[in-house]
């Protein structure tokens, strides 16, 4: 049987081409696998041969040549193990790497890249943090020189005067809004009261009749003050709305540059009072190195601060230009329409309110219609 099985397996190393006979190999090759079928294969290593073959559970392998027989087919469904490639030149079985394999190195990869992107973020925010730190504490040893007058400063006198200016008006002008929000509240609520005085008049003239006439006066009076001051009520409301845009966008957005200029102006005093101080420090190549690094940031902050100074200089030139125009308009529109109410002036109060496209509300706009509602 071992014989039977050798002659079979050194058939197996005969190659064959496309028209059955045999193929030329070089005699070298041909003894050294003859002398390895001799003596390498014993009962033992046959049993362990198709122990460790492969497992093609629908398939088969045919040991015999073109033309071989039946005999020489060893049905794989029996056979288990790790899957192998045989190599029939050097009569090598070399294990098969599987899927599992690619996709545990797929998912290690992946957990590398995750781990690495982690680690790049940290990094990051670790830098932020530390050159946040660096920033505050130059800033902050700036600020507590110069309070205590230790420090140098950057002064642009004519700017911080146009800045002090500013603050002042934004000062008053909040002054007047306030007053204006003030008048407006007390006028409405009168103006309701002639309202309900009005309606109470008109009511006693049906009920009294020996003081129809009087009442009815009264009421008629009442009721036309009631229409002038939701006539004037409009006027002021309109000028308590324009002056509010005034002081609490374009003046408060002019004062966020402002606020954001000072503190460039801190930074920019801070590091160049770094800069001084290393400066007046050796000159060794350590400090070489940190007085270029030093000058850096210096001519960052210093493009900064003049970029912001520009910046607020513009704002405050167009602020007043506006100022003066809404201030203009709103004061004649503030001034006529009192004369007007105060004066009776009924059609001059009008007039006023159609001169600067002002346009009232009818009673109970103020409450949504039932379809708003729903």
């Amino acid at each position: 049987m071992t014989d039977s099985i050798m002659s079979k397996a050194a058939t197996m190393e005969i190659p064959i081409n496309s028209n059955g006979d045999t193929g030329t190999l070089p005699e070298d090759d041909s003894l050294e696998q003859a002398a390895k079928l001799q003596w390498s294969l014993d009962e033992q290593d046959l049993q362990q041969v198709m122990v460790s073959g492969p497992n093609l559970n629908e398939t088969s392998i045919v040991s015999g040549g073109y033309g071989g027989t039946a005999e020489g087919i060893i049905p794989t469904s029996s056979i288990k193990g790790p899957a192998v490639r045989y190599n029939a030149e050097f009569n090598k079985r070399i294990p098969v790497t599987g899927l599992g394999s690619n996709m545990h190195h797929s998912s290690s990869s992946s957990s590398m890249t995750a781990e690495e992107l982690t680690r790049g973020v940290a990094v990051e925010k670790l830098e932020t943090m530390k050159k946040w730190g660096l920033n505050t504490y130059k800033c902050t040893k700036q600020m507590i020189s110069e309070r205590f007058g230790r420090g140098s400063r950057t002064v642009d006198l004519e700017l911080e005067a146009q800045i002090e200016v500013l603050r002042d008006t934004k000062r008053k002008y909040e002054n007047v809004l306030r007053l204006a929000r003030a008048l407006t509240n007390h006028f409405y609520n009168m103006v309701q009261t002639q309202h309900a005085l009005g309606d109470t008049f008109a009511d006693l003239s049906q009920k009294s009749p020996e003081l129809r006439d009087e009442f009815g006066y009264n009421a008629e009076t009442q009721k036309l003050l009631c229409k002038n001051g939701e006539t004037l009520l409009g006027a002021i409301n309109f000028f308590v709305s324009s002056i509010n845009t005034l002081v609490n966008k374009t003046m408060e957005d002019t004062l966020m540059t402002i606020k954001m200029y000072e503190n460039a102006r801190l930074e920019f005093d801070a590091y160049r009072s770094d800069l001084e101080e290393l400066s007046l420090g050796p000159r060794d190549a350590v400090a070489m190195a940190r007085i270029d690094a030093a000058q850096q940031q210096y001519q960052v902050h210093k493009e900064k601060y003049e970029r912001l100074r520009s910046d607020v200089i513009i704002k405050l030139k167009f602020l007043e230009e506006n100022k003066v125009k809404v201030m203009h308009k709103q004061l004649l529109l503030f001034h006529n329409a009192i004369s007007a109410y105060f004066a009776g002036n009924q059609q001059q109060l009008e007039q006023t309110l159609k001169q600067f496209n002002i346009k009232l509300r009818p009673p109970g706009a103020d409450k949504p219609s039932w379809l708003e509602e729903q």
